[in-house]
């Protein structure tokens, strides 16, 4: 498996949810439409989070743990 670290904030949405599908759920539970978004191959986390209004920070330390947890 792939690494997990800042790095993924500059990833295309689309990338990050393929390289690790536990971050999913992430985005569906902030209600989230960038699952199976067309700007999804655009957009990083970085802009997600300034489109949904989430703090970063929290949101990377979200999908961390969603990775750490997944078996």
């Amino acid at each position: 498996m792939k690494q997990f670290s800042l790095k993924v904030l500059d990833l295309p949405l689309q990338d990050l949810m393929s390289q690790w599908p536990e971050t999913i759920g992430v985005f569906a539970h902030h209600k989230m439409l960038c699952i199976g978004c067309l700007i999804g191959p655009f957009h990083t986390v970085i802009d997600a989070c300034k489109e949904y209004g989430l703090d970063v920070d929290c949101f990377y330390r979200e999908l961390s743990e969603s990775i750490s947890q997944s078996p």
